[in-house]
């Protein structure tokens, strides 16, 4: 084997009699060379984008979210909800109302999902972290005010300085309607903006968050609430705490984690990864191409050494291994020196962000995680792919007495 290894190294890097075999070998270990670093940093900048989105997502989305199973509301003035709230590992318990509502401001309308939060939500939310304009604050004084998007606020044409109020409108349950007067089968509720955020355009072309009270007035109901958002305490077991609750409260309610409340979000992220990454390995096959040129070349300006080797006793076996450590070692340099140039770069982009990002986006630069779990997968399907491209030469010369 060390012989073998000897011979394949001396072909590889010694001079040989014709400098186009080195061309197409220094061809072919660049290209994989370029495939394996653009699978890594390409991979990389997925994971980011991923992190980043779920980033997003988890700043308006909590742990856990506790919803009935049947109906729209139920109320959580109960002993069971009482002992959910009680439980250590519980950071906040956040009592939500939310439905979809008429908007008007001044003389422009929009239908948006309002939100009905407490005062714990207040406390616990990350939103405020994203106020561009005002305040998160749900009361002046006794004056309920509101909370929503720029891109919303942009379509009504609102301001957090002006001082007309923003009117909210909600078919009432007990009247019935009038065709003379329509607007007094409404339910109607009068909040002032305090604080204009900016997450993700969906997000922000779509919620006004107001006090609870105020959702409940709007609504008709009086403690009822349409969901649970509950935030646990840091290093708390939330697969743990979901059992305990789901439990407890059995089959009449809902209790869905992260990755449950935006299941088809996160699935249809791993597939777009994955597809990536065979895309990219099926043009790292192409690649390889190169070399399977190369060795091929190199079979047939080798053939007389090869009968030497045969005189001296080396059966047809071991010559093919030289050729195929050769192949070998081509593609493993060029996996070497991929991965070392996509880390580089992936460390250069996190801490100087080289490529800056296009456009008003909420990051200055394309954002990068490197995983290990993607560079061991890239270096393993590249390193098999590699093999194959060496061995497909013996696929067409059979015997070194044809050489």
């Amino acid at each position: 084997m060390k012989l073998t290894l000897f011979i394949a190294k001396r072909y590889l890097f010694a001079k040989k009699s014709h400098n186009v075999v080195n061309i197409i070998s220094i061809i072919s270990a660049g290209g994989i060379a370029i495939g394996t670093a653009a699978l890594i940093i390409i991979l990389s900048v997925y994971n980011g984008f991923e992190g980043l989105v779920k980033s997003m997502y988890s700043t308006y989305e909590s742990d856990l979210l506790i919803t009935p199973s049947n109906g729209k509301h139920f109320s959580p003035s109960t002993a069971i909800f009482n002992q959910i709230k009680q439980d250590p590992s519980i950071d906040a318990f956040c009592e939500i109302v939310q439905e979809n509502v008429f908007v008007k401001y001044s003389n422009q309308e929009v239908v948006a999902t309002m939100k009905g939060i407490d005062s714990s939500y207040e406390r616990i939310t990350h939103i405020k972290d994203y106020i561009k304009e005002g305040e998160f604050k749900l009361y002046h004084g006794q004056v309920p005010q509101a909370i929503l998007g720029r891109s919303m606020a942009f379509n009504l044409g609102l301001r957090v300085h002006f001082t007309d109020a923003l009117q909210l409108y909600f078919p009432s349950r007990h009247r019935n309607l009038s065709m003379i007067n329509p607007i007094a089968s409404l339910n109607r509720e009068k909040v002032f903006p305090s604080g204009l955020f900016t997450l993700d355009q969906n997000f922000d072309n779509k919620y006004i968050l107001v006090p609870i009270d105020i959702a409940r007035n709007l609504l008709e109901y009086e403690d009822q609430v349409t969901s649970i958002e509950i935030y646990t305490k840091p290093g708390a077991g939330t697969e743990t705490l979901k059992k305990k609750i789901k439990t407890l409260l059995g089959d009449d309610f809902k209790v869905q984690n992260r990755y449950e409340q935006n299941e088809t979000l996160y699935k249809m992220m791993s597939s777009e990864k994955i597809s990536i990454y065979i895309i990219l390995l099926f043009v790292v096959v192409i690649i390889s191409c190169n070399l399977f040129g190369s060795l091929s070349m190199l079979i047939m300006e080798k053939k007389e050494d090869a009968v030497t080797l045969k005189s001296l006793g080396a059966n047809d076996l071991s010559i093919k291994k030289i050729f195929l450590a050769e192949g070998w070692l081509i593609s493993l340099s060029g996996i070497f020196t991929g991965t070392i140039v996509a880390l580089l770069f992936g460390f250069m982009q996190q801490q100087f962000g080289i490529i800056p990002m296009p456009g008003n986006f909420i990051v200055e630069s394309y954002p990068i995680i490197i995983k290990f779990t993607d560079v061991l997968l890239t270096i393993s399907g590249i390193a098999i792919i590699g093999l194959l491209s060496a061995m497909l030469p013996f696929m067409i010369v059979k015997k070194v007495e044809n050489f």
